[in-house]
């Protein structure tokens, strides 16, 4: 059988040609839509708009003072006509022909540069001076403007424009009683100075594009300094990894880069502390999960060895779930402290609550129950969530005491904030537990393992404390027993002269004589 060609196989460099290609072509397009770029872009567009408003507004200028300047030189002259005529015509010496006089005043004048002095008789060239003493060229070429100019009557102003020739002129009628009439043009040649001042402009653009240039040049080296940190940025963002947040960005000047360098930092501050807590609190919580699991699951695998114990291990798998439960429940509880809606706020009379908080305490264990205070002023709090924290620490004293020992509660308003504590004559706390305890699934290393629990409580008071915007305090020494406190701030603050309509008269500690006893 015969073999059959291989088609042809592309190489190597030949497959890698159109990944150059994009490659290249993503790096002109990142170059292209930069913000460096396009701060550049912006820059020479104001600095053109500025150039170009800036070189029109002298050019202007420029031309309206050639203008002027020449009409000024026209007018003079005419004026000077004028005065001739009529210090002749006092003096008697006026000639009665308009040829005449028009002799009789081209002999005294004195024509400046680019001036000429034309007049007309009955529309025909009479005489003219010049400063060159050669009459301009493009009058050979339009004989009809001395037509024009013979229509004048008054001064009349205009401008003429041939090829690369300007002029200004000003014509006016002359004419004596009874004779020819007369026109006198005043000619002025501004060609050169439009020239000088084309030159001028034409230098100037040349500076200011040079100008441009190297201003352009600074300019990309400086938004490349002042957007380094940002490029900065955007590296430290990428190389960031769940499993190293440690790197920070150095933070230079006091400017808006350095405010967002700052904000940047301790946003990455704030992401390493919740990254850790939740790697902290995932490995806990399996950990607590792990122990009933395994323990149901042993159970259940030697029920079949053991048939006559099924009630006994039914009893042990349930309370197990139970646990389990409680477990779930409260970090449900704790993952919800960080939403909006947790809590849900009403207005409450804290002497009222404090009273029934009391009520709800003394029947969960025979322990010496004292309400030592109760504050009177009405707080705006969750009732549940506040009953819920303070029902916690009355449970954690009950777990902490025994039937001999008190437990008191109370409340009181200092300083527009609301305390709520709960007191007990108990072991105590180790002082190295006293900042840890309140950590999730931490129990103290002075307590014995007769009471169930999972090391929630604590965090959960706190974190309905920190929910309400207030904290908790701890006074505690082994031996003597610990307070509990929970702080939190009244809403609206009332201040020590304000008289709310709610209160009732009464002082904002009242403490009850003697003590109030379980049964």
């Amino acid at each position: 059988m015969p073999l059959l060609p291989r088609p042809p196989q592309a190489s190597a460099s030949t497959s890698a040609q159109p990944l150059l290609a994009k490659i290249t072509n993503l790096r002109w397009h990142r170059w292209l839509f930069s913000v460096r770029t396009r701060l550049l872009l912006w820059y020479l567009f104001l600095a053109g708009c500025v150039t170009g408003i800036s070189v029109n507004a002298a050019d202007r200028i420029y031309r309206e003072s050639i203008v002027s300047r020449a009409n000024l030189a026209m007018k003079q002259q005419l004026d000077q006509f004028d005065v001739f005529v009529k210090a002749r015509q006092q003096s008697g010496k006026l000639s009665p022909f308009t040829s005449q006089t028009f002799d009789a005043f081209l002999n005294i004048y004195a024509p400046t540069r680019n001036e000429y002095f034309i007049m007309l008789i009955d529309g025909q060239l009479h005489d003219y001076r010049s400063y060159s003493g050669k009459t301009p060229a493009f009058l050979e070429q339009n004989p009809s403007q001395l037509a024009d100019w013979a229509k004048a009557k008054y001064r009349q102003k205009g401008q003429i424009q041939l090829e690369e020739q300007r002029f200004q002129f000003v014509a006016q009628g002359f004419r004596l009683p009874g004779k020819q009439p007369g026109t006198l043009i005043v000619l002025y040649d501004v060609t050169s100075d439009f020239q000088q001042g084309r030159q001028a402009l034409l230098h100037l653009l040349r500076d200011v594009s040079i100008f441009l240039g190297i201003s352009l040049i600074f300019a990309w080296f400086t938004a490349g300094r002042v957007l380094a940190p940002l490029r900065q940025l955007t590296k430290t963002a990428q190389s960031i990894r769940e499993s190293d947040m440690s790197q920070r960005l150095p933070v230079q000047g006091k400017d808006e880069i350095a405010e967002l360098t700052t904000t940047f930092n301790e946003m990455l501050d704030r992401l390493q502390v919740a990254f850790e807590s939740q790697k902290e609190f995932l490995k806990d919580a399996s950990h607590e999960l792990r122990t009933p699991i395994t323990v149901i699951q042993g159970h259940l695998e030697m029920l079949q060895y053991r048939p006559n114990q099924q009630e006994e291990t039914i009893v042990l798998v349930m309370d197990e779930l139970d646990r389990m439960s409680r477990l779930v429940n409260d970090l449900l509880l704790l993952a919800k402290t960080e939403n909006p809606n947790f809590l849900h706020l009403k207005t409450e009379e804290l002497d009222w609550m404090t009273e029934e908080l009391y009520l709800k305490a003394r029947s969960l264990a025979p322990r010496q129950w004292k309400l030592e205070s109760k504050g009177l002023s009405p707080i705006r709090c969750d009732r549940q969530r506040l009953t819920q924290a303070v029902m916690n620490l009355v449970q954690n004293a009950v777990r902490h005491t025994q039937e001999n020992d008190t437990i008191t509660l109370g409340s009181s308003v200092r300083d527009n904030y609301v305390a709520l504590w709960v007191r007990d004559t108990g072991e105590g706390i180790a002082p190295q537990d006293q900042k840890r305890i309140f950590q999730r699934f931490t129990r103290g290393t002075n307590q014995d393992n007769q009471f169930e629990g999972y090391g929630l409580g604590l965090s959960i008071v706190q974190a309905i404390a920190h929910a309400h915007h207030g904290w908790v305090e701890l006074q505690s020494h082994l031996g003597a027993g610990s307070t509990f406190t929970i702080i939190i701030p009244l809403e609206p603050p009332i201040t020590p002269h304000e008289s709310h309509p709610d209160r009732r008269g009464q002082s904002a500690h009242h403490f009850f004589p003697g003590n109030r006893t379980s049964g």
